[in-house]
Parts: structure tokens; sequence; C-alpha cells
């Protein structure tokens, strides 16, 4: 089998830009239609395969495919998953186009297969919700489709990003802890997963900082694994167990507290619990666990919004959208006794 035509050898066979190469053949504006023409017949001659999607006068977009990708980890997430699931469908059906949901993984990921479709150029713009890989998700952004990642970023992933503002978030959820007179705090997670997990140490470490609280690194946990063992095991090499925990998810936060009450410890009497997501986990603990809310509708909404902007104008830079959050204070966090 011979190598895939891309959208960069029509360029370079052309001598023109990739953002011109895609604007033709998606139907958009931005090029005459003798260039259009040129491109088409060069495409055609070349072998590459495209949805020739098309745009309606008024500027809006007719019906098409919209791709939605995300790990099987981000699948298995079920109610982090779905509600982001459902507000990206909703709008997308809303434009009059159909969504197509490919989960991958690990040996899909590894080895850089693309959907069929995806591959094929028969979808107008993708969704990557969540960490895949850098070089899975740049497999996909080299295809010239326009792209919006959703909780996720990399300095080499370049396209757009909806993200939380998690540094701001995490600062908010530890000083509500030092509200409540807590002075050593600890941080559980696994910040070489993902930015967001490193951008919510951070805004941990800013929120000490500012506070003249000294970061004590034996109450640091960032390379656990989210699982009760690992958890339990770091627990065991701390000597003296802070008053209180932020934790990067809700996962971590639930692990936290049940290892707590195993060793006799009282939530939130002899320690506090903080967390971030506001998922199920957080709301089914016992106690309910405090945690940093994460609207995942208007997630959706936004990443559509973006999505279809970028489409129409593919030549604009790239731009991360940063959305707030709000404390949800629950029965998890109470002052130091």
């Amino acid at each position: 089998m011979g190598k895939r035509v891309t959208m960069q050898d029509i360029a370079d066979k052309l001598k023109i830009s990739k953002n011109s190469v895609s604007q033709a053949l998606s139907g958009k504006p931005g090029v005459s239609e003798a260039t259009r023409k040129k491109i088409q017949q060069t495409a055609k001659s070349l072998g590459y395969r495209y949805s020739g999607a098309k745009v309606n006068t008024n500027g809006g977009h007719s019906a098409g495919n919209i791709a939605l990708i995300a790990s099987e980890f981000a699948f298995s997430l079920k109610s982090f998953f779905g509600e982001i699931y459902l507000a990206i469908d909703k709008e997308v059906k809303k434009r009059g186009m159909n969504l197509h949901v490919h989960s991958i993984d690990d040996v899909t990921r590894d080895n850089l297969v693309l959907p069929e479709d995806v591959e094929n150029n028969s979808v107008s713009g993708i969704i990557v919700l969540s960490h895949i890989s850098t070089d899975y998700i740049n497999k996909i952004i080299d295809l010239g489709i326009p792209t919006v990642m959703i909780d996720h970023h990399h300095p080499f992933n370049h396209a757009d990003a909806i993200l939380i503002n998690n540094r701001f978030a995490a600062y908010k959820a530890v000083h509500h802890l030092i509200e409540l007179g807590h002075q050593n705090i600890g941080f559980v997670g696994n910040v070489d997963y993902s930015p967001s997990y490193l951008e919510r140490w951070e805004g941990y470490l800013l929120a000490l900082k500012d506070n003249d609280i000294e970061a004590k690194k034996e109450l640091m946990v960032t390379d656990v694994a989210e699982n009760g063992d690992s958890i339990n095991n770091a627990l065991n090499q701390i000597n003296e167990l802070p008053t209180a925990w932020f934790c990067t998810n809700d996962g971590y936060g639930f692990l936290i507290l049940t290892s707590l009450q195993t060793r006799g410890l009282r939530v939130p009497k002899d320690a506090s619990v903080c967390s971030f997501d506001n998922g199920q986990l957080s709301r089914i603990s016992t106690p309910t666990t405090t945690t940093m809310n994460v609207d995942l509708t208007l997630y959706g909404k936004r990443a559509i919004e973006q999505l279809f902007w970028r489409m129409d104008n593919p030549a604009e830079p790239f731009q991360e959208t940063l959305i707030d959050s709000n404390i949800i204070i629950r029965d998890s966090t109470g002052p130091v006794i």
C-alpha cells in the first residue's frame, strides 16, 4: 500500500498553503473558484479522499459529520464522559450534523491508528476529549481537519482547547482549607498523567505560597496511581499525616477518604478532604466530599462553538478558553480541632 496522500502533499504540489487546500476541499470561503477547482483537480489526480463538505450561503454548515475521539479510560468515567457527550451531541444536531464517537484503546493509541472516517477525511471537524497521547493527537491534527481539544492541552499539540482554569480552581480549593485553619495540607495525584493535574498542583503550591505556608515535600504525593493499594502505600510513607488533603480528582478524593477512615481517622474531625470535578464519587461518599465543580455541559457547548468558529476561520491563531470553577462545600471539610 502506498503512502497516504495528505493536504500538505497537495499544498506542496501547488506551492500554496495547507490552509488554502483545507478551505477549498471543505467548501469554505477564502479561495477563488479558479484556485478551488485547481486544488480539487490536483487532489483527484493524487488520489486524495475528502468529504466534500459544503458551506451554505448564509454561513451555516450543511449536513456532515463531526468526530468525537476519546480514550477508553475517558469512556470509563461515565459521568464525566456522558455529560460532555450529551452536550456535544445536542450542539452538533442543532447545527444539522451527525456525531461519530470513537473509543481509542492503548494498542490503537500506541500504533497511531486513526478511526477510518477520520483517516479518510469523511468528517468536517474533530473533538478530542481529555488526554490520549501527544503523538496520537498530533496524528489527528496533521490531517488538517479543524480540531478542538477538551480538558487537555500540550505545547506540541497545535489546536484550540477548552479547559478548566485548573490553577485558579485548585487555588480556591486550598484557600478554603486554609480558611478553616489548616496549615499542614497534603496533595495527592499523578501530575505526569495530564497537564490538568500538573496545573492543579501548581495552584496548590501558589495558594500555600500566598499564605506563607511552607510546601512540605513529604506531604505531596505527586506520582501515585489511582487505586486503593497505591494510596495506602503512599500514606504509609508519611510519618505525620496532614490535617487536610487536596486531591486532583474525585477518584483520588474518594480513595484518600476511605484510606483515612480505615486508619480510624474521622473525616472531617481528624482530617479534611477536598477533591476536584464534582463527579458521582464526591456525592456518594460518606461523608460527601467538598469538591471543585466542573460544568461539563458548558464544556461541551463551548467546544462545539469553538469548532464551528474554527471551521470558518482556519487561519486564525489557536485559542485556549479557560472556564471558571466554583467550590461546592460539603461534609468532608471542617475546621482544625
